[in-house]
């Protein structure tokens, strides 16, 4: 069953965010992910919107965690960590109507 997982944080310095997405885009196609919706100029509805807001779909939680702690992927974390802020990312199950 398909995971989201929903990204939102402050972006600091864009300088060094650049070179994050470049490093993530293969390891999205390595892991079957796929960006459902980015945005980093987001209409709130309620409340303060953070700069960088994704939703990212991939095949299961299973597939999450390898790519979470794929080498490659902890080898570019520090980009994120070192140049954004107030990061919330969480993992979503897919909804099933019962």
């Amino acid at each position: 069953m398909s995971v989201y997982v929903v990204n939102s944080y402050d972006i600091l310095d864009f300088e060094m965010f650049k070179n994050y997405p470049p490093g993530v885009r293969p390891l999205f196609v390595k892991y079957g992910a796929k960006v459902i919706a980015m945005e980093t100029n987001p209409k709130a509805l309620e409340g303060v919107p953070k700069t960088m807001n994704a939703i990212i779909e991939f095949p299961s939680e299973d597939v999450v965690n390898q790519f979470y702690n794929d080498p490659a992927y902890q080898s570019i974390i520090h980009l994120r960590h070192n140049s954004t802020a107030n990061c919330t990312m969480v993992v979503l199950k897919q909804f099933e109507a019962k």
